[in-house]
């Protein structure tokens, strides 16, 4: 779980693309893929990470393969600064009405026990307009499975680099996930579909 946790933390400053493609990995028992590609893609990246994060790192990594020179060369810092984006529970102009993904993602998570809550919220940058839906699953379930599962149906439905974010209930959420979380729409409760 610890290799879950550390990829939550480092959402909003690792891009979607390569955090897909690591949770992938992770959710198809790929540890060892992770441990190795993930240090290397935090120093190209320069992103820093704070020492509660290195220590997740060292835990969930270092016996499946990580290189500890790349993981000693991460550079840290005390606290994660301000998140580049802003977050909004209303939709972009381009997602139609009845927001199909929505109903897709609201159905396949419909009654199953171990889903809290489903979220859904919009993500910008605060530069050129870049905006992504943010999906926002509170578990107590198999974290990395069902995020894996949800990334294969965004794919398949055209986002090709989703932003699935599922919260092991009772974690310590991270800066970007509780402004994602604040500025969220239902779209299951406690294993029911929400209505629009």
């Amino acid at each position: 779980m610890s290799a879950h946790e550390l990829l939550l933390r480092l959402a909003g400053r690792l891009g979607d693309r390569q955090l897909w493609r690591f949770r992938d990995w992770l959710a198809a028992d790929a540890l060892d893929a992770v441990a190795r590609a993930l240090p290397l893609t935090l120093l190209r990246e320069r992103v820093a990470i704070t020492p509660d994060e290195y220590r997740l790192a060292v835990n969930a990594l270092m016996s499946a393969g990580a290189d500890a020179e790349k993981l000693n060369a991460l550079p840290w810092v005390d606290e994660i600064g301000e998140l580049d984006y802003t977050f909004s529970a209303e939709s972009p102009e381009w997602v139609s009405m009845g927001d199909s993904v929505a109903v897709v993602l609201g159905a396949m998570l419909r009654g199953r026990p171990e889903v809290v809550e489903a979220r859904s919220s919009w993500r910008r940058g605060r530069t050129a307009g870049s905006v992504a839906r943010v999906v926002l699953v509170t578990t107590t379930g198999d974290a990395p499975r069902l995020t894996g599962e949800l990334q294969r149906v965004l794919r398949a439905l055209g986002t090709y680099e989703p932003a699935v974010e599922v919260l092991p209930r009772g974690v310590e959420l991270p800066q970007y996930h509780r402004a994602a979380l604040a500025a969220s729409e239902p779209l299951v409760t406690e294993g029911h579909l929400v209505p629009s």
